[in-house]
């Protein structure tokens, strides 16, 4: 891998430049952190929701695949290297404050969620109640986790 610091990012001081100019000037969050939704390339089913720091953003854009910045444990993630289930990324959208991105993926591996279903999408809410049900969106899991993480 090359040295991501060769990747720049705009400037954001002047708010017309970042909502109509043509430099990628991303806005991270008190954190360090923006959104980062992904989205199958070929269906536009979104598969999953994560964040990610400058380092993982630029090494996305150097790589080609997704890297995430986990906040749990507060280390950068490169989608499926524990469990192969990589994201290539075909095209990234940002919104026009430049807050929030959108990554056109192909999803490597029968998923991207680590409960074992296609999509971190696989719930539905059903109806309001006390507590508010969930339903299954997605019925079958794609892949058994326990085989995949132990």
């Amino acid at each position: 891998m090359s040295d991501s610091a060769a990747i720049t990012f705009g400037d954001r001081a002047e708010k017309k430049l970042v909502e109509t100019g043509s430099t990628f000037a991303p806005k991270f969050d008190e954190n360090g952190l923006i959104v980062a939704i992904a989205q199958d390339s070929a269906t536009g089913e979104v598969l999953m929701v994560a964040y990610m720091n400058e380092e993982s953003l630029k090494q996305t854009l150097e790589i080609g695949e997704a890297v995430y910045f986990s906040r749990s444990r507060q280390v950068l993630w490169h989608k499926g290297g524990t469990s192969g289930h990589t994201q290539v990324v075909e095209k990234i959208l940002t919104d026009c404050d430049q807050d929030a991105l959108v990554l056109k993926v192909t999803q490597k591996g029968p998923g991207c969620c680590h409960a074992g279903y296609r999509s971190c999408f696989y719930r539905n809410i059903e109806k309001p109640g006390d507590p508010v049900a969930l339903g299954q969106e997605i019925e079958e899991q794609s892949y058994n986790p326990d085989e995949v993480y132990g």
